[in-house]
């Protein structure tokens, strides 16, 4: 697979369907790609369900797609901060669906999609609202809960450098769901700082494999 290196934003999100389930990386500001989320805005792609650690921070990125009214579902582990006001409105307005997932089970889910787990089962919410309805099971005295994999049609994810084949190195804590997300979709499409050229980037500092890469696209400079 040869990656592509994309000259715009929009280019890189070309071909992004209506319907589409999209994983968006980010803890809050860090890391979030919002130069290809502005594109996803131009594109306009609607009817998307959005798998994100929270619903929007602010007016921007994420929350400028919810506001757009693009969205149908989220699926993240916290929607609700001081400055989701987007999506706090809109779900107050019924319009716009909400899956509550725990954090860790977030990320083990889609870690599961990437390497090809059917389900498995996990303690995290046994006995509360996020749980019920879904199948259980007593393992050496200790219930679990079954959960299935988060998979995605498209992954927006945001990296510090990429060399030309699309390796991808992070930065600190805008690493977070960036690497887990690359191996859950089937297109990933990555906003990188710099590219460099290949063989520049320690083999040892990459995290992301540029075989998991379809597009890569520098972001645009910040005044």
């Amino acid at each position: 697979m040869t990656t592509l290196l994309c000259d715009h934003a929009d280019e890189a999100v070309a071909g992004i369907e209506d319907g589409s389930t999209v994983l968006v990386g980010g803890f809050g500001m860090a890391g979030m790609p919002v130069d290809l989320i502005d594109a996803l805005i131009r594109q306009g792609a609607e009817d998307l369900t959005v798998v994100s650690n929270n619903a929007g921070n602010g007016d921007t990125g994420l929350a400028a797609l919810l506001a757009k009214g693009r969205v149908r579902k989220v699926i993240c582990s916290f929607p609700r901060q001081a400055d989701s006001w987007v999506f706090d409105d809109l779900y107050r307005a019924g319009r716009i669906e909400l899956e509550v997932v725990p954090q860790g089970n977030l990320a083990e889910r889609m870690r599961a999609a990437g390497a090809g787990i059917g389900a498995f089962f996990c303690p995290t919410g046994v006995g509360t609202l996020l749980t019920e309805g879904k199948e259980t099971r007593e393992i050496d005295g200790r219930t679990y809960v079954l959960e299935y994999p988060i998979k995605g049609d498209v992954a927006l994810i945001g990296a510090h450098r990429a060399d030309r084949m699309g390796n991808l190195v992070y930065r600190k804590t805008a690493r977070n769901f960036g690497p887990v997300m690359a191996t859950a979709a089937t297109t990933v499409i990555a906003q990188v700082r710099e590219i460099v050229e290949t063989g520049d980037l320690d083999p040892e500092t990459v995290v992301t494999p540029g075989i998991y890469v379809d597009r890569v696209v520098k972001e645009a400079d910040r005044a």
